[in-house]
């Protein structure tokens, strides 16, 4: 059974980050958002199949016109709805999306605006501070989103600073080398390692020992992403196996539920995490929920972030607003 949908809205981004391939808008300049029609007929399919997360992503998921509007819907369905932003368009769209994200997620990669714009290739790091205290003013409980690079880690301190003034989670997201050729090296994922230990800050430790381990093994895969994950294109597609590696699209119609059912979809489940490809992968947003049941080492080396995370956003910030 899926548990998480990622939806990409958009292939678009109003930034140009160094470090991911929507930052280079040539290849996505003639890509169309996803239809509204499209999208609410599969929330309900969604829910159907056993979907309970679903990640209204891009591109940058605010450029979509409906996106209130999507996030509702999906939030009147019953399933918790995040979506991460570079904050440029939030302000404006902020009051139509309150209430309706359970997790809202803020991109900040460094506390020093010219370094993170730099990043970003755009400034946006006074988007993101004011998102922040407009999303708290509207009883919003936002997180920040830090991406790991072996250029940035050392920032880690002055950007949990920001968090703790404002009672915020940080939530630690190394990079992966599918997006750049690098990974992080050895002295950044001990920092990271180390720094994850302090309150209201989450990493999944299974990343870290995933990579020291060189990813994952396609002759004892770990990944799950065609099991726990269904990933939906704008183009009203199901790409397998995932959205990074995919090399098959198979268009849905209006009929979700029996793509995902069909002779096809249960071919790419017997063959995840076993292809050529495959080996040496270490994508966060496939090992998430491919750690999300302890049926692994790795997957009970996670419980324990949960529960930090869980305790950090649900007790703890709404105790430090009284």
């Amino acid at each position: 059974m899926p548990i998480l949908c990622n939806y990409y809205l958009t292939y678009r981004c109003n930034a140009y980050c160094d470090f991911c391939h929507f930052g280079d808008h040539s290849l996505f300049r003639h890509a169309r958002h996803a239809q509204t029609e499209d999208v609410l007929r599969n929330l309900r399919d969604l829910r159907s199949l056993g979907v309970r997360f679903i990640d209204l992503t891009g591109g940058e998921p605010l450029l979509h016109p409906d996106i209130g509007r999507i996030a509702a819907e999906a939030h009147t369905l019953g399933m918790k709805v995040s979506i991460t932003t570079n904050g440029l368009l939030y302000p404006k769209r902020a009051r139509e999306l309150a209430g309706v994200i359970d997790l809202l997620h803020f991109s900040l990669d460094s506390s020093d605006r010219t370094q993170h714009d730099a990043m970003r290739g755009v400034a946006c790091f006074d988007q993101v501070i004011d998102s922040l205290d407009i999303a708290r003013s509207l009883g919003e409980r936002p997180d920040i989103l830090f991406t790991v690079t072996n250029e940035n880690y050392r920032e880690m301190e002055d950007v949990y600073r920001i968090t703790r003034e404002r009672g915020l989670m940080l939530l630690l997201n190394p990079i992966f080398s599918y997006f750049r050729e690098e990974g992080l090296g050895s002295d950044a994922l001990a920092f990271t390692e180390e720094f994850a230990r302090k309150q209201m800050v989450y990493l999944n430790p299974s990343f870290i020992t995933l990579r020291r381990r060189g990813g994952n093994n396609r002759e004892q895969p770990l990944c799950k992403a065609v099991s726990r994950v269904i990933v939906i294109s704008p183009g009203n597609e199901v790409l397998l196996p995932c959205y990074n590696l995919h090399f098959e699209k198979l268009p849905i119609g209006d009929n979700l539920q029996r793509v995902w059912r069909s002779e096809r979809v249960r071919w790419h489940r017997r063959h995840e995490g076993r292809h050529e490809f495959c080996d040496g992968c270490t994508i966060n947003c496939y090992f998430e929920p491919s750690f999300a049941f302890p049926t692994n080492v790795l997957s009970l080396a996670s419980v324990p972030s949960k529960i930090k995370y869980g305790y950090g956003k649900y007790i703890v910030q709404p105790l430090q607003k009284r």
